[in-house]
């Protein structure tokens, strides 16, 4: 922790607070024992943690059913993006690399090497061969589901790569833009759900909604490719629809523009809008998992996705820089995220709201905006409501207004949560007055020279030295003891 972190900290408790609650409190609902693994499998946990720290943490803590099947999952997934996303390699060679991909995991031996050097990720397409020795030993009816996808991806992938080498914009339409993050994120959450339900892990009835899968996979990808705008646009990439951003500018480029910032701002408004419609059927998809593990893993990328959505809202430090949330923020949402759905609602609703509180009506989408926000609170108050049904009955017959009651549990939390601050608080200054005498103790062992010091403060000399300032100083205090 570098000292503008110390500083930020000192001036943000409650972050540092959640932090330390996440690093000391959180025990995993299950453990890996890399004891337990072949010398394969524990290169690609290596890999996984290489490729996504973030994601690794929480695939690691699964239930031992899906523990494998979901890292070989993710890993043969990002070896697919890596090849997609790497302009160095031509289009001949990289479509069909990404349409017969699904049948390279079963190769014996497979690795790729033709990866430009700056690419992120080449070192797992190198080491892939750990990645097939592996997935050849997990069941069959995994492989199935997991070799359907990626075979469904690559095909994806290797269409909007096609027209994008034919000069066509891959993402001219809200259709095109809804297909592309179905074929890189929906498939995603498809094969997830299958694999939850095949385990016995999940509500079977999740697998006959395929609407609710594939919410989960674009609410995440369109929330990411709001917030990586700037990035893609200096890698020379567009994932915007042309049908949204052409009612604001004539060109892609202007948006990035000083001079263009409250149209800007108007249009990616429009494309919160177009990722917070998903926000209600993902909360409806959480509720089918049964295993806590499973919850956990789930809930926690959807409750950081409406964390970012707020983050990037009518935030213009989007066309400047990549932008995210703290990670004090991070930690206390998935402290909240893995407890049980009522509290991924209440992180839901706290962030809906913080849209809902900037949104302005200067915005041409200022109504549908906030149709959408409280479409999710409605949602939310039908599964979880604030008002106890028995004081409403009791209101209508009577005449009198509901006196809305806080939960006492509520109250609790909050108060422990103030003391927690103080005590907090009182931790960190205490630190830093311990830290301040010993560094005054041993400057004063060293024998530094206080008069000197309280002198020149008195004085008002709080500037730099100059470099004959030193000479001036010894000769006027110079005893002569020398």
């Amino acid at each position: 922790m570098g000292v503008a972190d110390i500083f930020y900290y000192t001036l943000h408790f409650r972050e540092l607070k959640s932090i330390i609650q996440w690093k000391t409190w959180h025990n995993p609902v299950h453990q890996r024992d890399p004891e337990k693994e072949t010398v394969s499998l524990r290169i690609c946990f290596d890999l996984l943690d290489k490729t996504s720290r973030s994601f690794s943490a929480v695939i690691q803590e699964l239930h031992p059913e899906l523990l494998v099947p979901i890292a070989l999952f993710y890993l043969i997934l990002r070896g697919l993006d890596t090849i997609e996303d790497d302009m160095t390699i031509p289009l001949e060679k990289k479509e069909p690399l990404l349409k017969e991909f699904y049948k390279i995991t079963e190769k014996e031996g497979w690795s790729f090497s033709g990866n430009g050097p700056d690419e992120r990720d080449r070192e797992l397409l190198v080491q892939f061969h750990y990645v097939t020795e592996e997935y050849r030993k997990i069941k069959p009816v995994y492989r199935e589901i997991i070799n359907d996808v990626a075979d469904q991806m690559g095909n994806g992938m290797a269409e909007y790569c096609r027209r994008c080498a034919e000069g066509r914009s891959g993402v001219e339409s809200v259709k095109d833009y809804d297909m592309y993050c179905y074929y890189v994120a929906g498939l995603v959450g498809n094969g997830l759900t299958r694999l939850f339900v095949e385990s016995g892990l999940a509500n079977p009835a999740l697998k006959e909604r395929k609407q609710l899968q594939t919410s989960m996979g674009l609410f995440l990808q369109k929330t990411n490719i709001i917030r990586d705008v700037k990035e893609d646009w200096d890698d020379k990439r567009r994932f915007w629809p042309r049908e949204i951003w052409s009612k604001y500018v004539d060109d892609f480029g202007d948006l990035f523009k000083p001079e263009k910032e409250e149209v800007a701002l108007n249009c990616s408004s429009e494309m919160v809008l177009n990722s917070l419609n998903h926000a209600d059927e993902c909360l409806f998809y959480l509720a089918g998992l049964r295993e806590q593990s499973v919850f956990n893993f789930a809930a926690i990328p959807q409750a950081m996705a409406i964390a970012t959505l707020a983050l990037v809202f009518r935030n213009p430090q989007i066309y400047k820089k990549n932008i995210k949330i703290t990670k004090g923020e991070a930690c206390q949402i998935m402290l909240d995220s893995t407890q049980n759905l009522q509290k991924v609602c209440e992180v839901f609703r706290k962030f809906v709201r913080q849209i809902h509180r900037r949104n302005t009506p200067k915005d041409p989408n200022f109504l549908k905006i906030s149709v959408a926000c409280g479409k999710v609170e409605q949602f939310i108050e039908s599964i979880f409501p604030t008002q106890d049904p028995g004081a409403l009955q009791r209101a209508a017959e009577t005449g009198m207004p509901v006196a809305k009651e806080e939960d006492p549990k509520v109250v609790q939390e909050r108060e422990e949560a103030k003391w927690d601050t103080i005590y907090m608080m009182i931790a960190v200054m205490g630190t830093i007055t311990v830290i301040s005498i010993i560094m005054l103790g041993v400057a004063f062992m060293m024998g530094a020279r206080w008069d000197v010091a309280i002198n020149e403060l008195k004085k008002g000399s709080l500037n730099r030295p100059g470099p004959d300032s030193a000479k001036t100083i010894v000769q006027k205090y110079d005893r002569g003891e020398l």
